[in-house]
Formats: structure tokens, sequence, C-alpha cells
């Protein structure tokens, strides 16, 4: 299962290197002693014969595929074809490219949304296939069970050390604070953000408050994602968190207290919760030697600093 693969010196792709995500792996690897690859945005990652290019002219020896199409509860509900369009393209075209160009090693990058709506909490690796997805992001989840497949499928059969982990939910700096496509705490720090400067009594929380969900700084999963990189090499897809979830209610009240907000919160119980709780069951990645060390509100504190700066108004605030 474990054995070390040293990316000190190699040449290493980071797909998707504009996110979140990626940005976070880029910033990670500046301590590993490799050379970071990037491609332009020229290069479209759904256009197999563009892909299949630039690794023919880029020969990367090793890759993390943090390349997505992403978003919350109404951008997965507004744009299904798109969503699994997209993301199957994605994976698919990288996946074999790396096979072609002879890549030593890949990190598939896949979301915890792949696991069933009533998985057993908190949720293990085993779970996976074993009961309905939660239908407000089905077809993303369904792209990404494609992904953790592809590559089992291209080990099976080609010997390709290719490996899948799979995050909880995540936040951090470069996040996506568009009211329409963003995850739900970007959503709330905005909102709240807005009604406080606006002197609002309140603010509208989606859903009932009561689902529970873990929160995961962007920094720790690239972390994680290097130590799984160099630490691990099997079939099977590993999952990334810190083992600890609350209430959104809870943590509505949380960003609430960052930002200074005095009102009241008001849950509005027409709009969908989708799963109650989902938690993921760390102990696989525990027990190869890694944890998160990030705390909840410091890193919403962070955040809170970025987007008064005003740098992520003007990058990725939208809208």
């Amino acid at each position: 299962m474990s054995g070390i693969y040293e990316l000190r010196g190699k040449r290493v792709y980071v797909a998707g290197h504009r996110g979140m995500v990626g940005s976070a792996i880029v910033r990670r690897l500046a301590a590993t002693g490799c050379e970071v690859l990037t491609s332009e945005r020229s290069t479209d990652l759904r256009d197999q014969a563009a892909v299949n290019a630039w690794f023919e002219a880029n020969r990367p020896d090793a890759v993390f595929m943090a390349a997505a199409r992403v978003g919350g509860i109404l951008a997965n509900d507004s744009y299904p074809a798109q969503f699994l369009y997209d993301n199957l393209m994605i994976e698919a075209n990288v996946v074999e490219a790396a096979r072609q160009a002879g890549v030593g090693k890949l990190l598939m990058l896949g979301s915890s949304c792949i696991y069933p709506r009533d998985a057993a909490q908190p949720i293990a690796e085993d779970a996976l296939l074993t009961g309905p997805l939660e239908a407000t992001n089905k077809w993303y989840a369904i792209a990404k069970i494609a992904g953790v497949m592809l590559c089992d499928a291209y080990r099976a059969e080609y010997g390709c050390d290719f490996i899948s982990a799979m995050p909880t939910n995540l936040y951090g700096p470069g996040d996506n604070f568009d009211l329409e496509t963003s995850h739900v705490l970007p959503a709330l720090m905005r909102k709240t953000h807005e009604a406080k400067v606006a002197g609002d009594d309140a603010v509208v929380v989606w859903g009932s408050g009561k689902p529970r969900r873990e929160f995961l700084h962007v920094d720790d999963l690239a972390d994680a994602c290097v130590f799984l990189m160099e630490h691990f090499s099997a079939a099977g897809q590993v999952n990334i968190g810190c083992g600890v979830d609350l209430e959104i209610g809870e943590l509505a009240r949380m960003i609430a207290d960052v930002v200074g907000f005095e009102g009241r919160l008001e849950f509005d119980t027409s709009r969908p919760d989708g799963t109650m709780r989902k938690r993921l069951d760390v102990s696989k990645l525990s027990d190869l030697g890694w944890q998160a060390r990030i705390g909840l509100r410091e890193g919403i504190e962070e955040v809170y600093r970025e987007f008064r700066s005003g740098e992520a108004r003007q990058v990725r605030l939208g809208g």
C-alpha cells in the first residue's frame, strides 16, 4: 500500500492550478523541490487532442488532477449536463494522456459527495456504491465516481500508479464568493458581511440549519495530497478530512461572530438541506500518518481577512 515516491526533482503538473485547490497544491509544492508545470487557459482539458498535445510537449513525471467544474446545490441543479459532461471529459482526457506520456504517478481528486446519501457515519471508503446518491449533486458525484474507477482500471489494466483522494467540504484562500455558484461557507460569509455593512437585522440561511458538515482548510488538503503522492500507492480512494463536523446553523453563528454581525439568523426551510450528515471516516489516512492542523475558526478568520482585503471581491466574487 505504501512506498516512497520522491517529488523532489520531478516535473509535476498541477491541472486546475488557478482554482482554490490547485493553487493550494502549487503553494505546497514550493517546499518539495520539484518543478511545477501548469497549462494555460487555451488548453481546454475537455478537448482530447489539446490535452494529448500538452502532455507530449511537456512530459510531466507526476500529475495532481485538481481540475473540475464545481459548484454548490444551485449550480449542480441548474447545469446537470454540464457538470456531468465536463468532469467526465476532463478526467478521461487527463488520465489517458498521462498513461500515453508515461507519467509515473497521478493523484485524482474527487469529492465526499460520491458516497450514498444515507451512508453510515462517519463514512468509510468502502461505502462507495452501496446506496443511492444525494439528488442535489448526483451529476457531479457520478462524474467523480467515474474518476475513481478510471484510476483503478488503469492500475489494473496498465499498471499505472494512479491514486484517488476524496476531500470533505473545502474552504480557504481563493474561495468562490459568487452566490450563484459558491458553496455554503463562502456564501454565508458574503451574505453575512453584506448584511453587516447594510445594517440589516437578519441573514437568511438556506435550509433548516440542521444538516451537519465537515470543513477542511484547503492548505490542509494540499498537504494531505502531497503526503499521499509520496506515501500511498493502491487501488481505492482515500478520504481526506479533519474528522469533526458541525451543524450549518452552528457554522452560520461562527461566521456571524467572526464577521461581527449582531443580527439574527433566519432559516429558509423552503430551500433544500441536502444530505443531513456527511462526515468522513479519516482513519485510513490517519493510519498512514497524516492529520489536519488548521482549526475551523482560525481558518474562517483567515478567509474573512482575505475577503475584506478586497482581493476576493476582485478575483472571485462575481455576480
